[in-house]
């Protein structure tokens, strides 16, 4: 299913690889005039020259979502370039490392949690205002099915990704009837980055899939289709939810 998104203004964090990138390729496609938001800068460079060198809009920014201000400088260089912000899709974080809980470090927990819920909250910040200012908007976090189920030997991943389907429900109510629409998108297991670094790691894909119900992981191009409905006026009555696609794992 396609979408129209011609000229509309959208930002994606973590961008530059992964459900961001494949999400990013999909809005630019589609008519959108995207901004690439990631600590990657070569990766987010190439990205979105690639794309346009193929006759999208697109640019990139350097954004760390651990640093305010960094965060602050891609909305602002967003809206100062593009005139507004329609669209944010917030995509960056980390998996942290494979420990049962008790064995975390703090330091470790720290920096999940830093990069994927407070991350989103200092993007929220800045885009929520943002859109306001232009007469409202769409934002969608990418949380995780472990956002909404018990993640063994992940724990602060799990935490910080149901932290974000909180977050998102409260700024869902906080912002509704004001234009701003949000919800989170929770995956299962995807091929990424950071799934290819479990399968590097010695898990085998096919033990993976076999707790999916549908017995294969999911491609980063069909998150980023549900996320582009999500973004569209397709979802326009869809508010406040977390979105699971994940091949049906949270149906049992």
């Amino acid at each position: 299913m396609t979408h129209d998104f011609g000229g509309a203004v959208a930002l994606v964090t973590g961008g530059a690889s992964g459900i961001g990138a494949a999400t990013v390729e999909l809005l630019a496609r589609q008519g959108a005039r995207v901004v690439i938001a990631d600590v990657q800068r070569e990766a987010a460079d190439a990205l979105a020259g690639r794309l346009s060198s193929e006759g999208a809009t697109v640019r990139a920014v350097p954004c760390d979502v651990r640093d305010e201000a960094a965060v602050e400088a891609a909305v602002r260089a967003t809206v100062a370039h593009f005139g507004r912000l329609d669209i944010a899709l917030n995509a960056a974080g980390i998996g942290g490392k494979e420990l049962r809980t008790a064995e975390y470090a703090e330091a470790d927990w720290a920096r999940v949690l830093d990069v994927n819920l407070t991350g989103v909250w200092r993007c929220l910040r800045h885009q929520i205002p943002a859109m306001l200012s232009g007469g409202g908007g769409v934002i969608v976090n990418v949380a995780s099915v472990a956002g909404l189920i018990g993640f063994p030997r992940h724990p602060a991943y799990a935490a910080s990704k149901h932290g974000v389907v909180g977050l998102t429900r409260t700024a869902a109510l906080e912002y509704g009837k004001k234009g701003v629409r949000i919800n989170a998108l929770c995956p299962g297991f995807t091929h990424t980055p950071m799934v290819q670094g479990m399968l590097d790691a010695g898990m085998p894909e096919a033990e993976l899939a076999a707790r999916v119900p549908v017995g294969r992981l999911a491609q980063a191009s069909e998150i980023a289709a549900t996320a582009l409905w999500l973004c569209s006026p397709a979802s326009s009555y869809l508010h406040g939810h977390a979105l699971a696609a994940d091949g049906g794992i949270t149906a049992a």
